[in-house]
């Protein structure tokens, strides 16, 4: 099942903040995407990925993230930037109530061919 991390995050108040995105994906990162202008009711995703791991965050705003794969069904809110959403291989993912944008990470180089859409 995917996991909500809590990234590393140091500073001495709330405008001093850096928090560190590492070791988190197996491998190199190799690719990095934004997600934005997402009207709040939609839902976006709707997909799972074959072979790449990905890692989630929201830098200002929030979203819900569910995921869902044959051990169940769960929900996770991203919240605050030191929030990291990692998404599994054969996770299936659905992102809604998006109020500012998402960054992502992957392992894996865009390629069509690497996911799929019907819900596990």
């Amino acid at each position: 099942m995917a996991t909500l991390l809590e990234l590393n995050t140091f500073g001495t108040n709330t405008v001093d903040q850096l928090s560190v995105f590492e070791k988190i994906l197996p491998g190199d990162i190799k690719r990095a995407f934004f997600v934005y202008g997402i009207p709040p009711d939609s839902q976006r995703a709707k997909y799972g990925h074959l072979q790449s791991h990905q890692a989630l965050v929201c830098l200002n705003g929030s979203c819900r993230i569910e995921i869902s794969n044959v051990n169940g069904t769960a929900s996770f809110d991203l919240s605050i930037p030191q929030k990291c959403q990692v998404v599994e291989p054969t996770d299936w993912l659905l992102m809604d109530q998006l109020s500012k944008g998402l960054l992502g990470f992957s392992n894996y180089y865009y390629n069509l061919d690497d996911y799929f859409y019907q819900k596990t």
